[in-house]
Formats: C-alpha cells, sequence, structure tokens
C-alpha cells in the first residue's frame, strides 16, 4: 500500500462515514522527553478532535524516538509510566527517516520533544521539505528553564506553538524573543507537564523521606558523594523513617543529561555500608510521591510536582545557591534549607505568591491549564493551509552557528538531507533483518562509547 501524503486532497465524504483520524507525531530524544512528548499531545488534541461539530475524530499518535546518545531503553520507557503510547509502538528513527515519515503520512500535528539544536534542525529540515499541506508544530520544555534560556529559546523559535511551563517562563520567553526583534506569538501559557495525583495526606505510621536525584547535578564525586552521606545520615539517625533516593536511571542507561558518577556505585563504596531503612528505587515519580512525606532534591523538577500536590518539599542549599546547580530557581519560594536544619525536624513552607507563578497549580486550576494552547491548535488546524516554517535562525542571520546545528542531524545548511544521509531502501526481508542487525550493533557501540568510554576519558584528562 503506498504511504499516505500530505499533498493528497481528502475525497467527499457523506455524513455517515466514519470521520478520518486526527493524525499526531510525537518525536523525542529522552525517556523524560518522551513524556512530556506523549502527554502533551494527548492533552492538546483529545478534545480538539471534536471541536468542529462533525463529531469526534479519533486521534492517532505515533511515537518516534530520535537516534542519539540518550535514546531510551525498553525499561525505561515501560517506566514512564501511562501516556497513552505502547512502548512496542514506538520506533526509533534518525533525523533524516524522520522527515521522510513527515512527508509520507501526512500527519495533522508534530510534537518536537527535543533539546533545542534538535528542535532547530527538524524545523529546517521540514521547512525544506515544501509541503503543500504542512503539520502543526509544537514544542517546549519539560520543566524549570534556569540555564541557556536565550539559547535554547531562539533554538526552538520557529515552531507555530512554543509551550511554556507557567506565567513566569510566559513572559520570560515573550521578552527573549522580543528583544531580538522575532515574532513572539509562538509563547502559549500552559503548566508543568507531569502534574498529577492525589494531594498529600499524612498517614498514621508512614513517615518516608524521598532524596530524588538528578543524572548531573551536582557533577563532581565529591559533591554527589557528600549529597549521599547526608542522606545515609539522615536515615540512621531516624531508623523509624523509610528513606528513599529515587534514581532516574540505571548503570549504563542514558536520561535527558550525561550521569557519570552514578550513586548506586557511590553506594557500593560507602564506608559502614547501608542502613536497612535506606533503599535505592526506580520508576515512575508519581507512584513514588504516593508514599511521601518529605521530597528533597537540589533541583530536580520532582520538587514542582511534589508542590502541586502539597507535600512538604525541601530544595538543599548545602552545597551552595548556584546558578550551575540550578537551585538559584527557588529563591523566593521558600524551600531552601540544609541537611543539618531537615535532621532536626525542620520542614520548610512554600510561599504562595511564589507559587502563583511556577506553574504548579496548587490551587486546583491544572485542569484548565492547557486550554489556551489547545485551542491554539484547533485555531492552526481549521486555517488548514499554513504559512512556511521561519526560524529566526537562517544561513544569512546565523551563518556560523546554524549550519554546524543541521549538520549534527545530517542536514545541508538549507535543510535538505546531506549526501549519503539517507540510505536507499533494501529490498528483501532477510536483507532487512541483516541492516538492522549491523544497524543495533554500531548503536550499541556508539553508546557504549558516550556512556563508558568517553567518561574515563574526561576523568583522565582531568588528572
Amino acid at each position: 500500500m503506498p504511504p499516505r501524503t500530505s499533498n493528497a486532497a481528502d475525497p467527499a465524504r457523506t455524513p455517515a462515514e466514519p470521520r478520518p483520524a486526527l493524525r499526531v507525531a510525537v518525536l523525542a530524544d529522552s525517556d523524560t522527553r518522551w513524556k512530556w512528548g506523549a502527554l502533551t499531545a494527548r492533552r492538546l488534541t483529545a478534545e480538539v478532535a471534536g471541536t468542529d461539530g462533525r463529531g469526534v475524530r479519533p486521534v492517532e499518535v505515533s511515537g518516534l524516538l530520535l537516534r542519539g546518545r540518550a535514546t531510551p531503553t525498553p525499561r525505561q520507557l515501560a517506566e514512564v509510566g501511562e501516556v497513552g503510547i505502547e512502548a512496542e509502538k514506538v520506533r526509533e528513527v534518525t533525523a533524516v527517516e524522520f522527515l521522510h515519515t513527515v512527508r509520507d503520512e501526512g500527519y495533522d500535528v508534530v510534537v518536537l520533544a527535543l533539546v533545542g539544536g534538535g528542535v532547530q534542525a527538524m524545523l529546517h529540515g521540514l521547512a525544506a521539505l515544501h509541503l503543500t499541506r504542512r503539520p502543526v508544530i509544537v514544542t517546549g520544555y519539560v520543566g524549570v528553564v534556569y540555564e541557556k534560556l536565550a539559547d535554547g529559546l531562539l533554538l526552538r523559535h520557529g515552531a507555530d506553538i512554543v509551550l511554556a511551563n507557567s506565567a513566569h517562563d510566559a513572559g520570560r520567553f515573550r521578552a527573549v524573543y522580543e528583544g531580538v526583534d522575532a515574532d513572539a506569538s509562538a509563547v502559549t501559557e500552559a503548566a508543568l507537564p507531569f502534574l498529577g495525583g492525589a494531594p498529600y495526606r499524612p498517614e498514621e505510621g508512614r513517615d518516608t523521606v524521598v532524596f530524588a536525584a538528578q543524572p548531573s547535578v551536582p557533577a563532581s564525586r565529591a559533591d554527589r558523594t557528600y549529597l549521599l552521606r547526608r542522606l545515609v545520615e539522615h536515615a540512621r539517625l531516624h531508623p523509624r523513617r523509610e528513606v528513599l533516593l529515587k534514581l532516574r536511571s540505571k548503570p549504563g542507561e542514558h536520561t535527558t543529561h550525561i550521569e557519570e558518577l552514578p550513586y548506586q556505585k557511590l553506594a557500593q563504596k560507602l564506608p559502614g555500608g547501608l542502613p536497612p531503612n535506606f533503599r535505592l528505587v526506580y520508576g515512575h515519580m508519581g507512584e513514588v510521591l504516593d508514599r511521601t512525606d518529605l521530597l528533597v532534591t537540589v533541583s530536580s523538577t520532582a520538587a514542582l510536582e511534589s508542590l502541586h500536590r502539597r507535600i512538604p518539599t525541601a530544595v538543599l542549599t548545602d552545597l551552595g545557591v548556584r546558578e550551575p546547580l540550578g537551585n538559584h530557581h527557588f529563591v523566593g519560594s521558600g524551600l531552601l534549607t540544609s541537611w543539618d536544619k531537615l535532621d532536626g525536624g525542620f520542614r520548610p513552607r512554600p510561599d504562595s505568591a511564589w507559587l502563583a507563578g511556577q506553574g504548579v497549580a496548587a490551587d486546583g486550576s491544572y485542569g484548565t491549564a492547557y486550554d489556551t494552547a489547545r485551542a491554539r491548535v484547533a485555531e492552526l488546524l481549521a486555517e488548514g493551509r499554513l504559512p512556511p516554517l521561519a526560524p529566526y535562525y537562517t544561513p544569512a542571520t546565523a551563518p556560523g552557528y546554524l549550519p554546524g546545528i543541521l549538520a549534527r542531524h545530517h542536514l545541508a545548511p538549507d535543510g535538505t538531507p546531506l549526501p549519503g544521509a539517507a540510505a536507499p531502501q533494501e529490498p528483501g526481508r532477510v536483507r532487512g533483518a541483516v541492516r538492522e542487525t549491523v544497524r543495533n550493533a554500531a548503536r550499541g557501540a556508539y553508546r557504549h562509547g558516550v556512556q563508558r568510554v568517553a567518561p574515563v576519558i574526561r576523568r583522565m584528562g582531568e588528572l
């Protein structure tokens, strides 16, 4: 069966015929961004599909993972939680394969759940397709934006919708775009993506402290060992309290950020071993929060998930309040404290004014947080033929920056695939299977290099 193209005309339908599905593609480059992209796709299209008075359209969401360093494993996909897309139906693609898929499949909406450079490359690649009828392009951020604000935003410019997770972020995003004379109309306020779960209620006999670890914050062995040691000491000081270290990935797996010093390995070398009331846990953050009485972190977005549910939450100052740690974002929140105070029983109370601007919707407004974005998607879909994509960066405005970003995804400065980037289709199932086996082996070697060998070389260079 030939593929459906975005340029195909819709045949006339009678009212008795079923509505065509609203077709959505999510392209993600890590486990966390996959979760964000899939949830965002569902939130933005579930009601839009039935708003034109012709009956409810089914929504088909296709999951695509951009091949690279942080491509999630099947285990990571399974632990993401319920996003409405079966992990077995998610497939891995290169940037050029993704562009060919968009060209051939005729999607209505595409959610780019990628790092900024990936978004920029896909925008230029999509623009170079010159589709007669292109999809609505949505992008945004997984969590708190506390670094590379201008860089990340300008790399996302050109999408039809750039989601901001709070009123605070929406204002900052528009200021950046307007400050460089770029169109800021794509900025659309929503809320943080992973919020949900029942409000916090203490339970008789339960006393659980959870430390939400981050892959790259802090970065040094000394700092990570310090935090682990203080967490273990807290468990020893309170033997009746369950103390959990919530981890994002197992050694060898990658998330959005590189983790060169996994806490699992540091814990194995900790003098005196681990107390019986201390455990390492994985899995869905929401399920861990279901049994949490105090969430502790340096700057994880998990703190905002916790605040949404009104769980007592603490942001550590032990290593300082510094931009590289990300905890500077919580200045004014009322949550900054130290292990010494937590050991003594202190529980921070969040500042209500700070909370109101952070998109945590602790006031119960989360159910309507995506209404504006959903209406914007419906409006764009109703327009039919959308104008060409026009990112801020072009070969004329950023000739020393843009070509390198595109080349990393095997695209030329004009967004077209570089020679050799798209391998020809090989006929025959056997040859196709062999080719896929070779690809998997090469992919494994690549990941081993970036996950195991490269960190060792970097550490050797620091000696």
